[in-house]
């Protein structure tokens, strides 16, 4: 397992990685993310990114979760699937959902 713990424009930013590898492309995505739901909430405080690979599995065997620290309760969505970027994209969208009903 990896962790990754840094700060992003003023967000702590926690990554960790369960018997997966990530790539420079999908830590630029989370940022991009972050930049995308900022527009939504600009008062993110923390955000913490699950990647896991569950090879034993037929299907969806990747999994992504995350997790903002906001005022009032936190946003949390996840997806499984086989591709970590649509994943990625998936748990947006939800997030963007979610923090579009809350203010």
């Amino acid at each position: 397992m990896s962790n990754n713990t840094n700060h992003y424009n003023g967000i702590k930013l926690d990554i960790q990685a369960v018997d997966v590898t990530l790539g420079d492309t999908v830590q630029e995505e989370i940022r991009h993310i972050l930049d995308r739901l900022s527009r939504h909430i600009s008062t993110i405080t923390w955000a913490d990114v699950h990647f896991e690979n569950h090879s034993g599995k037929s299907t969806d065997q990747k999994k992504v979760t995350m997790r903002l620290g906001i005022p009032g309760p936190d946003v949390f969505a996840s997806d499984s699937g086989s591709n970590y970027m649509a994943l990625l994209k998936s748990v947006e969208e939800k997030l963007r959902r979610q923090l579009e009903k809350q203010h």
